[in-house]
């Protein structure tokens, strides 16, 4: 007798491309490679409408749309729920919290977006889309990824934390200590070479534990 095998849904890493798409959104259709160019994407995915978890956490990404506005960052999220249920919920919580869902969500009744990013992980369910946040540059590179259960909700503060970080660091070619936030010190980068290890041990820098270990302010 054959043994009975399970689609698997292959999940993209950091470095990779991020995959294209078309779908229905709140916002209308869209291709995802046409989609907020020059702009850097956070697409995050919830098990289902009308769930209290998920209402907590999309409420979240909209009292706090501002700070992912002042950082050029689109915001996207995705249910296995169809256009109608994401529109009725909008406008539920609009109605009975005054939160109001402005960015697109995408309707992914048919599971193609879920499977492409491997949002659907069988051990936790085979038909909701476990919280996944894709953090993605203006390149369409994916940058960092993050999963969560179906039961915990994400912390929004370490998302915008891990994102200004992501930018920071392209900008400034530098990277980033433990808890790192706006306004620490940063870590140059280690020494490639014996020329440059002299260097750090002879450098004057603004906190300097050894040479494979040196931050400075920006």
């Amino acid at each position: 007798m054959e043994q009975e095998t399970k689609e698997i849904n292959v999940m993209p890493r950091i470095g990779d491309q991020a995959p294209d798409f078309e779908a229905v959104t709140t916002k209308g259709k869209i291709k995802f490679s046409e989609y907020a160019k020059d702009k850097w994407v956070v697409l995050f995915s919830h098990p289902a409408d009308f769930t209290p978890v998920c209402t907590t956490e999309m409420s979240g990404f909209a009292q706090r749309k501002a700070e992912f506005d002042a950082l050029d960052t689109e915001l996207m999220g995705l249910s296995i729920d169809s256009i109608h249920a994401h529109l009725a919920w909008v406008n539920n919580v609009k109605k009975n919290t005054g939160v109001y869902f402005d960015f697109p969500i995408i309707a992914d009744i048919d599971m193609k977006v879920s499977k492409l990013y491997g949002m659907l992980q069988p051990n936790e369910s085979e038909t909701a889309a476990v919280r996944a946040v894709f953090f993605i540059d203006p390149s369409k590179k994916i940058r960092l990824v993050m999963y969560y259960p179906l039961n915990v909700g994400r912390n929004m503060d370490e998302i915008l934390r891990a994102l200004e970080a992501l930018q920071v660091s392209d900008a400034n070619s530098v990277a980033m200590p433990l808890n790192w936030r706006k306004g620490d010190r940063v870590i140059v980068p280690p020494p490639a070479n014996l020329e440059e290890m002299q260097e750090r041990i002879d450098g004057d820098y603004d906190e300097k534990v050894d040479f494979y270990l040196v931050k400075k302010d920006l």
